[in-house]
């Protein structure tokens, strides 16, 4: 995991407080806030819901909430989190928490400006413009191996909205793909058949032949690793676009 910098308590309490201010920047964020334990949308989540529960909104909660954006919480995610949050710590907390969020999330509520923040646990990697022109939106690539070694693993995030096109993975036998979502949500759909939410954690696998298509849903980014069933004569065919009423209607 990338090490987690923080100055803040030098910048206020450097002089006044040096060790308060050591402890603030190197154990809580340099040691705990950098372990490999927990990602760091997961520590942001614990942070918010903890201090919602203590009924803070002050300016270290508009930091936390502004860091768990970052950190890949989306709107909808933090909507929802307040919400629960909110039986639990109490209406009045809730309502002072959501005041912070929605202004945190207002430029941006899908966090298209901060794609880095997302890709799940195997990273967002980077444009996937030689498959650009396959896609409604932007998607982004992590190779997890070397083509060149071993059979091609990828990791495939979409930014909200964006998908790509029908296609068709051939194979005289054998063959086909599987996806292993790892973040977010998604759609896969296969020719003939009705649409369905995909989301962390599913297992989709796609047989040869099937003409079909997958990405996020509107609402959220979405990532999963993609990798090609063995098979003989495997090549893949892209076709056309899924319309934006096609999509819109999902």
């Amino acid at each position: 995991m990338t090490k987690v910098v923080q100055t803040a308590g030098r910048d206020a309490l450097g002089t006044f407080a040096p060790q308060f201010a050591a402890l603030n920047d190197d154990v809580l964020f340099g040691e705990v806030w950098s372990s490999d334990d927990l990602n760091l949308k997961m520590r942001s989540i614990l942070t918010v819901t903890t201090l919602v529960a203590k009924g803070m909104a002050d300016t270290s909660f508009e930091h936390h909430v502004a860091t768990a954006k970052k950190n890949g919480v989306t709107a909808a995610e933090m909507a929802a989190i307040l919400t629960h949050v909110a039986f639990y710590a109490g209406w009045p907390n809730a309502w002072a928490a959501f005041r912070v969020a929605v202004k945190a999330y207002a430029d941006d509520p899908l966090d298209c400006e901060n794609p880095k923040a997302h890709g799940g646990i195997f990273g967002l990697g980077n444009p996937n413009d030689a498959y650009a022109q396959y896609f409604t939106g932007r998607s982004y690539l992590n190779p997890l191996t070397d083509p060149e070694k071993t059979q091609l693993i990828a990791n495939v995030t979409f930014e909200p909205g964006c998908r790509n096109n029908w296609h068709i993975h051939h194979a005289a036998e054998g063959g086909g793909q599987i996806l292993l979502v790892t973040d977010g949500e998604g759609w896969y759909q296969e020719w003939g058949e009705e649409a369905r939410k995909i989301v962390a954690g599913d297992v989709v696998y796609i047989p040869a032949n099937v003409k079909h298509w997958h990405g996020a849903t509107a609402d959220s980014w979405m990532s999963h690793v993609a990798f090609e069933a063995p098979g003989t004569d495997c090549a893949n065919e892209w076709c056309e676009p899924v319309t934006d009423e096609e999509y819109a209607a999902l």
